[in-house]
């Protein structure tokens, strides 16, 4: 596929799911918290009925980093440690295959901590 068209795609997809969620915020009750929880739920959903897998395949790491692509990480973590492990696998799988983004994130954070100068509110 041409990198110009997969760009596109990339863009369109993950600035769509952001656009989505943005306008959830603006013109709904829903707090940001229960949007998140909703976009993982989703993207689990999605990739167990074999829906995200194409979305990730066509717009790459558009579909991939939003939380969609969280969810869709943490079922096909599962799915495949069912594969190997049997049931002890829907224990363990998701967060093996996340481990990587979520250690991450603790040592980002953890770094922007110590530079940064934190506000009370």
């Amino acid at each position: 596929m041409d990198i110009a068209l997969k760009l596109l795609y990339a863009f369109l997809i993950g600035g769509g799911l952001c656009v989505t969620a943005q306008i959830l915020i603006d013109k709904t009750a829903l707090t940001p918290a229960r949007i998140l929880v909703f976009y993982v739920t989703l993207g689990v959903f999605l990739s167990a009925v074999g829906i995200y897998p194409v979305l990730v395949k066509l717009a790459g790491e558009g579909a991939a980093v939003p939380l969609t692509g969280f969810g869709h990480v943490i079922a096909e973590g599962v799915r495949r440690a069912v594969d190997e492990k049997g049931a002890l696998g829907i224990l363990t799988g998701g967060m093996t295959a996340a481990s990587g983004g979520i250690t991450a994130a603790i040592v980002f954070g953890y770094i922007t901590a110590l530079v940064s100068k934190g506000k009370p509110k």
